[in-house]
């Protein structure tokens, strides 16, 4: 079972991995067999393909930026709530999701990462992102 020192120790990996952006960082915290369930990719990639995945978004997202905003865990899981932008065009756009990791050795086996993709995907799509509900005042 993973110590609450070890958890804090690997939220502080995770968190310094993103703010280097450096492949070998992620590849550090991922077991090869492990799988990554990420709602902006077409399939689930394998822990293995965490540093090719690393480089294709630095390429594709220069200017993604991530921020943790809490964490929490219990017993071998971890879940992280962020924060995350990126610059398109003249657009900073934000959003936030969690993270669920599932530890192994203190390393990643399952990482399922919940984010609403509706106001990239309205975006990319060329239309401004119209809420489901209004609310009334």
């Amino acid at each position: 079972m993973t110590t609450d020192t070890d958890k804090e120790a690997f939220v502080a990996r995770f968190a310094a991995a993103w703010a280097a952006r450096d492949p070998e960082q992620f590849i550090a915290l991922w077991h090869p067999e492990g799988e990554l369930h990420y709602p902006f990719a077409d399939r689930v990639i394998r822990g293995a393909e965490i540093g090719k995945l690393n480089e294709l978004q630095n390429a594709q997202a220069p200017k993604l930026t991530w921020k943790l905003l809490g964490w929490t865990a219990r017993g071998d899981v971890v879940v992280i709530e962020w924060e995350s932008s990126n610059t398109y065009g003249d657009t900073v756009v934000t959003w936030r999701g969690v993270d669920k990791m599932t530890l192994k050795d203190g390393r990643i086996m399952e990482e399922i990462v919940y984010a609403d993709t509706a106001p990239l995907q309205a975006m990319r799509q060329g239309r401004p992102f119209e809420p489901l509900m209004k609310v009334p005042e």
